[in-house]
């Protein structure tokens, strides 16, 4: 297995992944535009895993300078429980930390075991605003919620 970082060509890949593992709900966030902006955001860590020249899986994540999250990972579903996961998440925990990051978080959803078994440990309170104009018009609105709760 080779660890590298991502490159153009595999955006279409990553999409057959995410999509294998039903994570391809907003392409605007992980569609090829998207991935093509995180490559060139300079907080950012990207990178994909190969098996004989093949994508096989990613991890994405950002570093602010005080901390580091993961904010997505896939493996194929017929390249999983074979140590990928683990690779892909040490190899970006060793790009956070040569940057100066001293912890990381995880937003991923699904295998909770999985980040338990990395290290991580589950909190309860994280919350999302997504579409991001609804945090917008809230707070142009004095921090009413605009729509129903």
């Amino acid at each position: 297995m080779r660890i590298r970082d991502f490159v153009p060509s595999d955006a279409l890949r990553l999409v057959e992944i995410l999509k294998a593992n039903q994570q391809y709900g907003h392409p605007e966030l992980d569609g090829p535009e998207a991935m093509m902006r995180v490559r060139e955001c300079k907080a950012a860590e990207f990178l994909v895993a190969e098996e004989d020249f093949q994508v096989v899986g990613f991890i994405r994540g950002v570093y602010d300078g005080s901390r580091a999250i993961i904010h997505i990972a896939s493996v194929h579903p017929d390249y999983q429980r074979q140590g990928i996961g683990r690779a892909l998440t040490g190899a970006i925990a060793r790009r956070f930390k040569e940057r100066g990051a001293s912890s990381l978080a995880v937003t991923v959803p699904g295998e909770v075991d999985f980040w338990k078994k990395m290290g991580f440990r589950q909190t309860t309170r994280i919350m999302f605003a997504y579409p991001i104009d609804e945090v917008i018009q809230c707070a142009q609105q004095g921090g009413d919620k605009v729509q129903g709760e």
